[in-house]
């Protein structure tokens, strides 16, 4: 069996005001793995520390069965990265840029380069500090994708880009994955672009994963369920009910249906139950506002 794309255990990095994990997150080969959560929930800091921009404080992160730091080299040079914080301004013009990071990579894809630049609407003699918020994304990507690494990591790919831009990434990524065994793990707030594409989520908060696993799966398990009922009820020892609002005697309440039943509602005294599915998008919120 192959090993997972990204397989982290036990991570833990704790800052003045803020404690990472313990985290484990398990990445399938070939997948789009969506990282979400709130602000402040640590994704940027899981992705830092994947790519050795700062020391763990304990546990372990393997790519492909390689120990991230151990095996960094032979892990960069299969780890693409995309960052809103990432600059080639220095280069000047997008096609400097092209021909700089291209000496890195032996495996560069000139034609793909080329098709991914009329894709996202990027000439090779623009500059690049003359670039709008989004094109400047854009060709972080183009960059990251031309020489074909086999995991993509994304940081927040889709910022600053519109509703058609943010399709085409969300194609590209797909056509990459499509194309040959390679994995894209992206963290973004797009939660809605996500459901679409993403076949694998992880929600993380406050520095600890919620859940994992086959995106319809996830949000399978989940119901939005709404009650009356005529007596005090008290959830605080049923693990699997959030409370998402109480007025007066009805009740809207989150349910993961592997921990909770609608009879267990009924037996605390819930009545006129009504239950519907939710989206991967209303789960986020409801479990993020918490």
């Amino acid at each position: 069996m192959s090993p997972h794309a990204l397989e982290i255990r036990d991570l833990t990095k704790s800052f003045t005001r803020f404690s990472l994990g313990p985290l484990d997150v398990t990445v399938p080969p070939g997948s789009i793995y969506g990282f979400v959560g709130p602000n402040g929930a640590g994704k940027t800091t899981t992705i830092d520390l994947i790519l050795g921009m700062g020391a763990k404080d304990s546990g372990s992160i393997r790519v492909f069965g390689l120990d991230h730091l151990a095996d960094e080299l032979k892990v960069r040079r299969q780890v693409g990265y995309v960052s809103p914080d990432l600059d080639y301004q220095r280069w000047g013009r997008v096609g400097r840029a092209i021909q700089f990071i291209k000496g890195f990579y032996p495996s560069w894809d000139d034609v793909y380069c080329e098709r991914l630049l009329t894709a996202f609407q990027l000439g090779r003699d623009e500059k690049i500090s003359q670039l709008s918020f989004g094109s400047r994304t854009r060709l972080s990507l183009v960059l990251a994708l031309s020489w074909r690494p086999t995991l993509l990591l994304l940081d927040e790919p889709t910022v600053g880009l519109d509703a058609i831009a943010k399709q085409q990434v969300f194609a590209e990524l797909l056509s990459a994955v499509g194309e040959g065994d390679r994995t894209v793990f992206i963290s973004s707030h797009a939660i809605s672009d996500l459901e679409r594409f993403a076949d694998h989520v992880g929600m993380i908060k406050d520095g600890r994963l919620l859940f994992e696993g086959p995106t319809d799966t996830v949000t399978a398990a989940y119901r939005m369920v709404d009650f009356v009922t005529h007596r005090p009820l008290d959830f605080t020892d049923a693990p699997g009910v959030f409370v998402q609002r109480q007025e007066d005697e009805r009740w809207r309440v989150l349910v993961d249906s592997r921990q909770v039943s609608l009879e267990l509602l009924e037996q605390r005294g819930a009545s006129h139950i009504s239950d519907v599915p939710v989206s991967l998008e209303e789960l986020f919120v409801a479990l993020g506002s918490r």
